[in-house]
């Protein structure tokens, strides 16, 4: 996964109505009714959102007669995750020393 893609997932991350629709979506497919339940929101609101959370490849969607479908992009959250575990901070290993000024 590349910085810029990274960098899309966080963005979209960054808003607290969206982080809690990933947070829904974990648990399995939802439609944009049930979505919009949870939600103190319009629903032209709730199509933005999830717009960004679409264009970012974290979520998938897919129309069902008039309802759309929303779940996660397991790939997508895959590769993000390990992008995360693999950052490490200097400080939190066995090796508190040093630094690049000592």
């Amino acid at each position: 996964m590349n910085a810029i893609d990274v960098a899309l997932i966080c963005k979209a991350l960054g808003d607290a109505n969206r982080l809690e629709i990933v947070k829904m979506l974990s648990d399995g497919e939802k439609c944009g009714c049930k979505l919009l339940e949870r939600f103190e929101i319009t629903q032209p609101t709730l199509s933005h959102h999830m717009k960004i959370l679409v264009e970012c490849g974290l979520v998938n969607a897919r129309k069902e007669g008039k309802w759309q479908h929303y779940s996660l992009n397991c790939e997508t959250l895959t590769q993000f995750k390990e992008f995360i575990e693999g950052l490490t901070c200097y400080g939190c290993g066995s090796n508190k020393e040093g630094g690049c000024c000592s």
